[in-house]
């Protein structure tokens, strides 16, 4: 299967997105071990921030350009789409995970926050996006309903 998007042409750092994940992991099971929202609303207003496309206000994207600048590491480019599924899969759970926990739900909050943190460390350590595997799955299977002869 490629890993080439035929929707958009846009690019980002896969980089930046790892140093973005371990940021999420962190806040993440930071929130798991002293069950403090603040943690969860960082999470939301930081998922918020990169979803609208306002990185100067994620304080993720601005600790992970300190980061990378002081790393020195090039730009590893790939394509922008599955990684923004993955984005509104992280917003979704962000949001998910403070509505429950201030609804009262702790332990299915919990049970988001692992959820989250696990997806984050895969991205982190592993290079592997679960958002993205969803979004190749469901561009595969969109060109099977559809019939798209030059999808396969």
């Amino acid at each position: 299967m490629s890993q080439f998007c035929p929707i958009s042409s846009r690019r980002v750092d896969a980089n930046m997105v790892r140093v973005i994940s371990f940021e999420v992991a962190l806040f993440s099971i930071a929130f798991l071990l002293t069950q403090e929202t603040l943690f969860a609303w960082v999470l939301l207003f930081d998922f918020t921030a990169r979803l609208l496309r306002i990185n100067d206000l994620s304080l993720f994207q601005i600790i992970g350009k300190l980061i990378l600048s002081a790393s020195g590491s090039n730009p590893k480019l790939c394509d922008e789409s599955p990684k923004r599924f993955a984005l509104y899969l992280g917003f979704s759970a962000s949001l998910l995970l403070v509505s429950v926990f201030m609804s009262g739900l702790v332990h299915f909050a919990y049970l988001i926050a692992i959820l989250l943190f696990i997806a984050a460390l895969l991205e982190t350590v592993f290079d592997f996006c679960i958002g993205c595997k969803l979004y190749y799955a469901i561009e595969l299977l969109k060109g099977k309903i559809y019939h798209d002869r030059n999808f396969f």
